[in-house]
């Protein structure tokens, strides 16, 4: 979806809010402004424009200010970038991919712009310089992405929620996406792609896993939007994607 109707989309549902906050139908507000219902149903659809004065009536109508009504409108083309969030097996990767060409859209797996970023593998970077080490990178990794992509689907590690920093900007520049499946599902998934780390040399490894989620629960539901991929293919998580973005 282009800016300028991602914007008028924004701005539209902004107004139906206000409208329906104030108890009056879309035929009441029509005749108060002296505008048609048609006009007054398209604007709130995001299918047409509003002129200075007729947006000046509809919020003095409403009793809101414009500049709420306007407020962050800048931001709307952060919704060109979708950024998954979720714990390993959440389908980042798989799903990223797939959607990415549904949008056709550049995927990019921010972990791998770091270890290109830090000229090492994850695995040496946080042998080498720890989580904290790694998060700066992260957060030069996620700022060099921000400003070479304005749309793309960007597939994040899992604890960048655990960086504030990082995640609030991860928010401030995409519209971000909680991919959400059980600890077993994670788990699973993890070792169907053939990767027996999880399981090495630590028997309380779900338990562990179910610990981290329950940790990081009340950040990821932070996210703009939850797909919930329990129990779901990947087609079936995929369509659901795409309608939740398209719709967006």
């Amino acid at each position: 979806m282009e800016l300028s109707k991602r914007v008028l989309k924004e701005l539209g549902r902004r107004l139906r809010q206000a409208r329906t906050d104030s108890g009056l139908s879309v035929s009441e507000l029509a005749r108060r402004i002296d505008l048609s219902r048609r006009h007054l149903t398209e604007v709130e659809a995001g299918r047409a424009n509003l002129s200075v004065l007729t947006l000046l009536a509809l919020t003095r109508e409403l009793r809101i200010a414009p500049g709420a009504l306007l407020a962050s409108l800048d931001m709307v083309p952060r919704l060109g970038r979708i950024a998954l969030v979720g714990l390993r097996g959440a389908g980042k990767s798989t799903l990223g991919r797939r959607l990415a060409l549904e949008l056709e859209v550049p995927f990019i797996e921010l972990d791998e712009v770091v270890e290109r970023l830090a000229g090492m593998s994850l695995a040496e970077l946080f042998s080498t310089h720890g989580e904290e080490g790694y998060h700066r990178y992260e957060a030069e990794a996620l700022e060099s992405t921000l400003a070479a992509n304005g749309r793309c689907v960007l597939a994040t590690g899992g604890s960048l929620v655990t960086c504030a920093p990082n995640f609030e900007r991860l928010k401030d520049g995409c519209m971000t996406i909680w991919l959400k499946a059980s600890p077993r599902e994670h788990f699973q998934r993890v070792v169907d792609q053939g990767d027996m780390r999880p399981m090495t040399n630590r028997p309380r490894a779900m338990a562990e896993l179910e610990a981290i989620l329950q940790r990081r629960d009340g950040l990821y539901s932070t996210c703009d939007a939850v797909v919930d991929t329990a129990g779901q293919t990947a087609e079936q998580s995929l369509r659901k994607l795409v309608e939740l973005v398209k719709d967006t």
